[in-house]
């Protein structure tokens, strides 16, 4: 399957301006190409939903205080579980209307994709197969170099100690395929940063 990519240009450059929050401008597009990958491996899966939510998924961060995501976000109790993370999915669907719809997607893929963007955090279980490959892209980049730079900063980890965050969560991966990913990718990033040494 071949995917005209350019089709999403403008809901990138619409959304362009709430990626600007932790990080989000180096984590979606990451995330987004771990997506295109992921799609390829199922042609089941609904390209434009899956690529549009994983695209939009995390811009509800751009409504809150920064010092408010590490606190609640990334280092408190449950931090998938609490209100910084019900709220940046429930700003993430009021930020994602708007924006689709001014970019041209029907009503039909809208509510599909806000779905998805509604609970791809803390809803225990996907509820189809373009949420669990959006799961999957979500996770995937933290494996990279760059996502396990990144991951250090929000959880005040060394490279070592994310790594081994990243070690517990690969059971969680929704799709064989994105186990997989994620597997080479931890690897690789281990043999990078010298993991064996530091």
């Amino acid at each position: 399957m071949t995917i005209d990519l350019t089709r999403y240009d403008p809901v990138w450059r619409a959304a362009e301006p709430y990626m600007r929050a932790r990080k989000n401008d180096v984590h979606i597009p990451l995330s987004f190409g771990w997506a295109v990958k992921l799609v390829e491996q199922y042609p089941a899966a609904d390209p434009d939903v899956c690529l549009l939510a994983i695209l939009l998924h995390d811009i509800g961060w751009y409504s809150i205080d920064m010092e408010r995501i590490v606190a609640e976000g990334f280092r408190g109790e449950n931090v998938l579980q609490n209100d910084v993370r019900y709220l940046h999915e429930t700003e993430g669907v009021r930020l994602a209307i708007p924006v689709l719809r001014e970019t041209g997607w029907s009503d039909e893929v809208i509510a599909q994709v806000c779905e998805i963007i509604d609970g791809h955090d803390t809803r225990p279980d996907p509820r189809h197969l373009n949420d669990r490959i959006v799961r999957d892209a979500d996770k995937l980049w933290r494996y990279s170099v760059t996502g396990t730079s990144v991951g250090c900063d929000w959880f005040g980890e060394t490279p070592h100690q994310n790594w081994l965050r990243n070690q517990r969560i690969l059971p969680r991966f929704e799709t064989e395929a994105g186990r997989a990913m994620a597997e080479a990718e931890q690897a690789a990033t281990a043999r990078a940063l010298r993991l064996d040494v530091l």
